[in-house]
């Protein structure tokens, strides 16, 4: 054959009824939870900091560097926070896809089939 290895034959999809219900999975929305529901608060206050602030407050009026007020320097962290944000979250979830995809195959391995 070539020296290809002979794989077991698995079925083309898998339960997804039983991938929804194993340990594995579960385990994998909690981590998947445990990591975007804190990231997506903090975006959330940070990026509403600016308008509450600007609107109840003068604070962020005051200069900071010369003439660049705290304003400015909030607005332009904002920039880097989407970025630095985006960058971790592409990261963490090329991890999330290869644990998903894990659990899919181990699925199929044991046997799993479309209903």
């Amino acid at each position: 054959m070539n020296g290809e290895q002979l794989r077991p034959i698995l079925p083309e999809k898998p339960d997804y009824v039983k991938v929804e219900q194993s340990k594995e999975f579960k385990n994998y929305m909690g981590k998947r939870k445990k990591f975007i529901v804190p990231y997506t608060v903090f975006f959330l206050v940070f990026y509403f900091l600016l308008p509450i602030c600007t609107s109840y407050t003068t604070f962020l009026n005051k200069p900071a560097i010369g003439d660049i007020s705290w304003v400015w320097l909030f607005a332009f962290a904002q920039f880097a926070m989407t970025f630095i944000l985006c960058i971790i979250y592409v990261k963490k979830a090329g991890k999330l896809d290869k644990d998903a995809d894990r659990i899919i195959q181990e699925q199929l391995e044991k046997g799993g089939e479309m209903r």
